[in-house]
């Protein structure tokens, strides 16, 4: 399934408001002011950095999340550019005033706002050509586009935290520049090589990875402890930093994980319930038209018989087959192997009474049926002979279409090989839109067959080639 592109103007709020929420917590307990006979100048200066904070926060709340995105879908741009310009000199001079008068800067000019500000300019222009380079057509899908934005908001907010350190001090950075990679890096452990370990089975690497990690830390906290030749370092640092981690952070990570995969069961289970929902109501959709062709059809049989024309009559009939099993067998969950191999041989000869005669068209069909019991779901193994006779004829070039069925020990092997023609007409392109896509085979195989499946499907310029091998259940 590929991947989507994450709601980025959510993940830069949230970064965003993290980050000066840090700071407000550091302004808050860091820089309280004393309450002595001098203190009302304290409680300005300490009153200006919540409300430079504030002013800050705002302003991106304002522009990010309101008028950017009403830039983007009004016609009428010039009231959000004046609005953003108008919110931008508002904060400026709230920040310049009263940033100056508690000597919180130098001068009546905020460097710091202006920086910040430059680096927020930055960010958008980056983001907008990472949309241009790094998503979909120029690319299969988001996923390094979500990497490398996710990195780089992250490395936005860290310089703007640094900007920031002449009203919240060198903390918050610090927290975002060392603490937090250090939280991810050990919540990607967790999840990959101890609680990833335990789900799948694996019980004793878990706890080898587990106590290795936590032998890695020991040994950096006696090295330091010794070269310090301070105890304390190792009695508190490597000791509670072990402490803190088995008894506190990987049993809450794997809370949030377990939280996490019960969460992605139930999507699964529902996409599942949908997808079969969908398929049951296209097949009730497809009953109506069959119904009246099917009679048709036996109709055209009758009379092909009555005028002697065998070819005809045996068309006919092995279409009249096919068409009863797409009404009545199609709809099952599972069917006989042999019926739908059946449903193959019949696909095959009416293609070749209709192809048979093309002397540039070479066939080669081997289907083997011994050992071809048990059931499987229908409708697995046409979607790929009928690509094969899509693709794979040309009217005026060489072509061919080599196929090998065979069942071995409970699974069913499907070989087939057919020419490629990349330069044929549009009026025959247009009229191999429709039928069942391979895209749709691919996802009915996942849902029914998620470890029970091979496929391979590997193109180059003269040939297309598929393997696909299926484990059934046999009786």
């Amino acid at each position: 399934m590929q991947s989507k592109s994450l709601d980025f103007r959510q993940v830069e709020w949230w970064m965003v408001t993290t980050a000066i929420l840090t700071a407000f917590l550091f302004v808050l307990f860091g820089h309280r002011p004393s309450f002595h006979s001098d203190s009302g100048y304290d409680i300005f200066r300490f009153s200006s950095r919540l409300l430079i904070l504030a002013a800050i926060y705002g302003a991106f709340h304002l522009i990010h999340m309101v008028l950017i995105p009403k830039f983007e879908k009004d016609i009428n741009k010039w009231p959000s550019i004046v609005w953003t310009v108008f919110t931008g000199i508002i904060s400026f001079g709230i920040i310049a005033l009263f940033g100056f008068n508690s000597d919180l800067i130098k001068a009546p000019f905020p460097a710091f706002y202006l920086g910040t500000i430059v680096l927020y300019i930055c960010y958008l222009l980056a983001a907008h050509v990472l949309s241009q380079a790094l998503t979909p057509p120029k690319v299969r899908d988001f996923q390094l586009y979500n990497i490398i934005r996710l990195i780089i908001g992250y490395l936005f907010t860290l310089f703007c935290l640094i900007q920031l350190e002449p009203i919240s001090s060198h903390g918050p950075a610090i927290i975002f520049a060392f603490f937090l990679p250090v939280i991810f890096i050990a919540s990607l452990f967790n999840f990959h090589l101890v609680y990833g370990k335990r789900k799948a089975g694996k019980i004793k690497q878990a706890r080898w990875y587990n106590w290795s990690l936590m032998a890695v830390i020991l040994l950096v906290f006696l090295i330091i402890s010794a070269e310090n030749n301070q105890e304390e370092i190792f009695m508190i640092g490597g000791l509670g930093s072990v402490a803190f981690i088995q008894l506190i952070f990987f049993p809450l990570t794997s809370l949030i994980f377990k939280k996490y995969d019960s969460y992605i069961g139930q999507i699964t289970s529902l996409s599942t319930q949908v997808n079969q929902g969908n398929a049951s109501m296209d097949f009730l959709r497809s009953q109506i038209n069959p119904h009246f062709l099917f009679n048709a059809l036996n109709t055209l049989y009758a009379s092909s018989l009555i005028e002697n024309a065998e070819k005809t009559s045996d068309g006919i009939q092995k279409l009249g087959d096919m068409m009863r099993f797409m009404l009545h067998e199609n709809q099952l969950p599972r069917i006989p192997l042999s019926r739908e191999i059946n449903y193959l041989r019949n696909y095959l000869d009416l293609q070749m009474l209709r192809f048979g005669a093309q002397a540039n068209l070479e066939t080669e069909f081997q289907i083997n049926e011994n050992q071809c019991a048990g059931e499987i779901a229908p409708m697995l193994l046409i979607p790929f002979v009928e690509n094969a006779f899509k693709h794979g004829i040309s009217s005026k070039e060489k072509s061919w279409i080599r196929l090998n069925l065979r069942c071995i020990a409970g699974s069913v092997h499907l070989d087939l090989v057919n020419s490629v023609h990349p330069d044929k007409p549009a009026s025959e392109q247009s009229r191999e839109e429709s039928g069942i896509g391979l895209e749709n085979v691919k996802s009915r195989l996942q849902l029914v067959y998620p470890d029970r499946h091979q496929l391979n499907i590997i193109a180059n310029d003269t040939d297309f080639f598929v393997h696909l091998s299926i484990q059934i259940n046999t009786k």
